[in-house]
């Protein structure tokens, strides 16, 4: 199963950031992990949320345009060489990784969320290594 994210796309100037995290704040929407990717006109802010259909109609309603995506989010033992493991994985199956930016999820376990090109064929290299890919009920 994958992961779905949220990307927003922003005007890069100041303050921007602060305007879609009050619109989001304001309805009662609990970002739960971000990346933010910027270029000299434009910053994609990428998030995970609880219920993201409700989060798309609250950001959209407030005149943003975002896009879902689907990601994989791989649980990293929190200890070193875990996410050495993954990679390695992923590069000698020769899979691209796009981008990617991690967090703490429930009960303290690490993420990593992780966008390829073909999302079933790297959670099937992962999961056959004994790598876990998360759902998102088991990380919030």
């Amino acid at each position: 199963m994958s992961v779905k994210q949220i990307s927003v796309f922003l005007e890069n100037k100041a303050g921007e950031i602060a305007k879609v995290s009050a619109v989001m704040a304001n309805k009662g929407v609990n970002i739960r992990a971000l990346s933010i990717a910027d270029t000299p006109d434009f910053g994609i802010l990428r998030i995970i949320t609880e219920y993201t259909d409700d989060t798309v109609s609250i950001l959209k309603e407030a005149g943003y345009t975002c896009l879902v995506t689907r990601v994989i989010a791989v649980k990293i033992d929190d200890e070193p060489g875990s996410l050495a493991k993954v990679m390695a994985l992923v590069s000698e199956a020769g899979i691209n990784i796009e981008y990617a930016y991690a967090f703490i999820g429930k009960n303290h376990g690490a993420y990593m969320i992780i966008r390829v090109k073909d999302n079933e064929e790297a959670k099937k290299i992962l999961a056959d290594n004994g790598i876990e890919i998360a759902r998102a009920c088991e990380m919030f």
